[in-house]
């Protein structure tokens, strides 16, 4: 199979879909690997270090996508991408394709088989494929950072001649892949930290990483997570007294990284503009979620906010992309163990539908819709 690696042209994605470790195992199973020049810089990753291990560098996307069997993507194509690929063509990334329709219709139009890797199930059998986790870790742990640069003040208590300085209090919502590294994180840093999520099962976890749960309703809070280990939307009641119980909690809260998100919707509403109104001036709140609406009432895609209080709320973009090297080195590994699913021991390609991780990512085949959420849409 002829396997293409082309350069991401979206706005601040520096991550690639490659790295010159998959290249190498690619090739190694007898496939040819072209990568366009530069794709890897973002990553750290030269031309020269995909070369060295067997890699084809072409000079440009179209020679890139051109001829090949499978494409690799970090995010989804641009309209004239996919005008490059070559009808049968096997289309694989983080396609969004709940927030994009229209963009997935395309895909069928141009003849492209095409999967969603965030939509690949949270089983056992697919934690190699886990595209959603091994980025939302390094999401939460960037989240830290970011809170910590933009904090002024010190992490850890303190003790020095002139007088001793309190650690700082992080509260970290919603306790998934993302905020249980922020968690750790913040630990690490000197923090004292407490989290919430609307997922009794979270609570557990979150004690094992030595911070303090905050319990709503127990009852509640059993029935708030589907089968898949997602978090449901909670109801108006649930979600008000979580609410007062969050805001009495933000009065001493230093930090706030806000994680919680719900696939193909919009981004809860955890924190409104009243409860922030609580924070002490210099508070700092962290919207991961502000791609898709936002966990903060008031937080603004790429921007920071400062509100009337003095907190500010930052709503940085593509976090996994800051750190790029490791972010890449993870997602191409993911995609690693997606394609020897979809690939036999001949080294063809072979799309097995009643294979429940085929099943869940596929979108488009054959020139048609056929992902159950989006066909007929």
């Amino acid at each position: 199979m002829r396997i293409a690696v082309p350069k991401e042209r979206r706005l601040q994605e520096r991550r690639v879909a490659a790295s010159p470790d998959t290249v190498k195992r690619l090739i190694g199973m007898g496939h040819e690997v072209v990568v366009e020049t530069g794709a890897g810089v973002g990553a750290a990753f030269p031309d020269s270090a995909y070369s060295a291990v067997g890699g084809t560098i072409a000079n440009s996307e179209a020679d890139a996508l051109g001829a090949a069997d499978i494409v690799l993507k970090v995010q989804r194509p641009e309209p004239q991408e996919v005008g490059m690929m070559r009808r049968g063509a096997v289309l694989i990334g983080m396609l969004s394709p709940l927030q994009n329709p229209d963009e997935v219709k395309a895909y069928a139009a141009a003849g492209l088989t095409s999967f969603a890797m965030e939509l690949v199930p949270r089983i056992t059998r697919a934690q190699a494929m886990d595209v959603l986790s091994s980025q939302a870790n390094l999401a939460g742990y960037r989240a830290v950072l970011e809170g910590a640069v933009a904090f002024g003040r010190a992490f850890p208590m303190m003790m020095t001649a002139a007088g001793t300085i309190a650690p700082a209090r992080v509260l970290v919502m919603g306790a998934g892949v993302a905020g249980l590294q922020a968690i750790a994180t913040a630990r690490r840093l000197g923090a004292i930290v407490s989290a919430t999520d609307v997922r009794l099962a979270a609570k557990e976890q979150v004690e094992s990483l030595g911070a303090t749960f905050l319990v709503v309703d127990v009852e509640a809070m059993k029935q708030m997570e589907t089968a898949g280990g997602y978090a449901k939307e909670m109801g108006e009641d649930f979600a008000r007294r979580q609410r007062e119980h969050i805001t009495e909690a933000l009065k001493k809260t230093d930090i706030v990284i806000c994680t919680a998100l719900i696939p193909g919707r919009k981004a809860p509403v955890l924190i409104t503009k009243e409860m922030i109104a609580v924070m002490r001036p210099g508070s700092i709140v962290v919207d991961l979620a502000v791609e898709q609406g936002g966990n903060a009432e008031g937080s603004r895609p790429g921007e920071e906010v400062v509100t009337e209080n003095g907190a500010t709320i930052l709503g940085h973009l593509n976090l996994p992309s800051h750190i790029a090297v490791d972010a890449s080195q993870l997602y191409a590994k993911n995609l690693l163990a997606f394609i020897g699913l979809i690939i036999d021991k001949d080294k063809a390609l072979k799309i097995d539908t009643a294979d429940e991780i085929i099943k869940a990512s596929l979108l488009t085949q054959d020139g048609a819709v056929v992902h159950p959420q989006l066909a007929g849409a």
